[in-house]
């Protein structure tokens, strides 16, 4: 479990997260929801130590997570950021053998490549894993960046608004896929997303932000309501139940 105590962070004297307290429940998909500037990837980047909270806890499992070392981080947390430059040509193969570096330092084992052959079928992408980046779709090198994640083999996996630039078809292949990291490996996944739709289909719990602070926070269900959203996003909200207690969420 990861739990999250009094969260605080500034930037220039404006407090852009402010006594955030959530907890994440192990094996399920929380999805961190809210307008841009709600400060949803700056607690996603806290969570990681990506970048320093200003005071508040982080706990991993009951470990602070200040006294993990780097390398016990790296093993235990995955994160995906929404902008990935590399400035090296590399291979979709080259590319999710990074993601064994804290186990293998970069002299990659015979298990370690089990891994990456892997994460390159779980993405269903061992029929191009010979093919460069700037070859790819942006859907197909959202794939990679994911096998590179899921060979890592961390309990917690940490995406920062994985369906950007992404079309219909395959922010759908994207979260199809989160959902199996959760139901078949039992990964913990958590992700910054904006498509409220896409958090309300494939997640467990839902975390809303605004203005630095968390609004609600719990089932998937108990958050999103026309009321909730309403406050959230300071719009007009209608919700049509659909089937198999899915939904759609209207802007009106």
């Amino acid at each position: 479990m990861v739990e999250v105590k009094s969260l605080f962070k500034k930037y220039n004297n404006k407090t852009v997260v402010e006594d955030v307290s959530i907890e994440i429940t192990k094996g399920k998909i929380t999805s961190f929801i809210g307008p841009n500037g709600a400060g949803k990837s700056t607690v996603l980047s806290m969570i990681s130590r990506l970048i320093t909270k200003d005071s508040g806890e982080v706990l991993i499992d009951g470990k602070d997570m200040g006294k993990f070392n780097s390398n016990e981080l790296a093993k235990k947390i995955a994160i995906l950021k929404q902008a990935n430059h590399i400035n090296i040509r590399l291979t979709i193969r080259e590319l999710v053998a990074f993601g064994r570096f804290p186990y293998s330092q970069g002299k990659l084992t015979k298990e370690d490549w089990k891994y990456v052959d892997e994460a390159i079928e779980y993405m269903e992408l061992a029929s191009m894993q010979d093919k460069f980046l700037d070859q790819l779709s942006g859907g197909q090198q959202q794939r990679a960046f994911i096998a590179m994640v899921i060979a890592q083999n961390t309990e917690y996996v940490l995406l920062d608004e994985p369906l950007n630039n992404l079309d219909m078809k395959h922010s759908v292949q994207i979260m199809k896929v989160l959902r199996r990291l959760a139901d078949e490996l039992g990964k913990t996944v958590i992700i910054v997303i904006h498509d409220i739709n896409f958090a309300s289909c494939y997640s467990d719990y839902i975390v809303a932000l605004k203005d630095g602070k968390v609004i609600q926070n719990g089932p998937t269900e108990q958050v999103i309501n026309s009321n909730v959203l309403k406050e959230i996003y300071d719009m007009d909200i209608e919700i049509q139940n659909i089937n198999d207690n899915k939904i759609c969420v209207y802007f009106t």
